[in-house]
């Protein structure tokens, strides 16, 4: 400890017992879900308005540059978290720039002006590079990996500043390229050199508290659809059954996604690869969940210049999306073949039932079901 209260910024013990997720890390989900929210609403009233393509890549584009800037927080942290008061400084920064970017969300989807966006997110990636150099200063043996990283993150967004004077009917040609380099900077820093010491576990733990929380947007959607419901007599029916099928689906999601531990596929730089970036169509599906179940409460309303088909795909594209991603990431090495099968299908089917969308919602929640239903037998009759 040295006079001014900074720690040394040593590697964590990738084999520490008991760690577990730090208030600071919660406090930090939560600011990045307020993100997510503003990204859903927006993703939710631009699909009721009938634009349904720009919505989603839209929605795309504002939900990696929020889910980037976390799953990197998150990877550093478990190397390196040192809760020493600079650390927490450098992460209320990167807090800061969430909040900012928030505050673009709605700029950037409805009218394509990314300048907020851009700002907030450059400020959080900065603020990791500080948190870089600081790790590759203290700890030598990975100074190589430190420096790749700051470096290349630096590059990048100066890249990203540089979009801001892009015409925008230019800049979607762009971004595409902009964001497969900020994804090729972990392989290229932590390739042929030090890799940085996860904690898996912990890794695990922080991914399933960000899912539990997101998921918990869909919860609120579904209490909306009852208030709803209760303001507006006539309809009350139609969405208390909606209300009570988005619980089903958001209950059955939460157990899914929690029916199989997850660290032991985080077993090497590629597997760490995989895991990480693939739950981004897991956090991707989980936040556009409650924004379909907020369409079909639009419809149900007579708000949304919808086909009964694209509500219906409002939600179940979500569910499916999620599902597949979780069997493909966690669930797919610990079942047989059969029960593999029998969840790929089932997950299938939920995109089938969008062809007779007077029945979807409940089909959906049914399948869902079932999938949960499926996973628990398998368990017992494989143990």
């Amino acid at each position: 400890m040295t006079t001014i209260g900074l720690r040394r910024m040593a590697p964590r013990d990738p084999a520490e017992g008991h760690r577990a997720a730090s208030p600071l890390e919660l406090l930090f989900d939560l600011v990045f879900v307020v993100a997510v929210g503003f990204a859903a609403t927006n993703l939710h009233q631009i699909e009721a308005a009938g634009h349904i393509t720009s919505a989603v890549l839209s929605y795309a584009f504002l939900f990696f540059a929020i889910w980037w800037a976390w799953i990197n927080f998150t990877w550093f942290g478990t190397s390196f978290d040192t809760d020493d008061w600079l650390y927490r400084v450098m992460t209320f920064v990167q807090m800061a720039g969430v909040l900012v970017l928030a505050a673009g969300v709605r700029a950037a989807m409805v009218d394509g002006t990314v300048t907020i966006v851009v700002i907030g997110y450059v400020v959080m990636r900065l603020a990791l590079v500080a948190q870089w150099i600081r790790a590759g200063v203290s700890a030598p043996e990975y100074r190589r990996t430190a420096v790749r990283y700051a470096s290349s993150i630096i590059v990048v967004q100066a890249l990203w500043v540089g979009l801001v004077f892009v015409p925008p009917t230019v800049a979607p040609f762009i971004t595409p390229v902009l964001i497969l380099l900020e994804v090729l900077v972990p392989p290229f820093a932590e390739a042929g050199a030090q890799t940085t010491p996860w904690h898996t576990r912990h890794i695990a733990e922080r991914y399933s508290l960000f899912t539990l929380i997101v998921l918990g947007e869909g919860l609120v959607a579904s209490a909306n659809a009852v208030i709803d419901g209760l303001a507006h007599a006539d309809h009350l029916g139609p969405l208390l059954v909606l209300a009570a099928c988005g619980l089903v689906i958001v209950a059955g999601l939460w157990w899914i996604y929690f029916s199989r531990e997850q660290h032991a596929h985080i077993r090497s730089l590629p597997t760490a690869l995989v895991f990480g970036y693939g739950h981004y169509f897991v956090f991707a599906a989980a936040g556009a969940l409650p924004a379909g179940i907020e369409v079909a409460v639009s419809a149900d309303a007579g708000e949304a210049e919808l086909s009964r088909t694209a509500v219906a795909a409002a939600i179940a594209v979500p569910v499916a999306l999620f599902v597949l991603a979780i069997w493909a990431l966690a669930l797919r090495p610990t079942l047989s073949t059969r029960w593999n099968v029998v969840v790929v299908v089932l997950a299938l089917a939920v995109l089938a039932v969008i062809a007779v969308p007077s029945v979807t919602l409940v089909a959906t929640a049914l399948l869902v079901a079932a999938i949960v239903v499926v996973l628990d037998i398998a368990e017992h009759r494989e143990t």
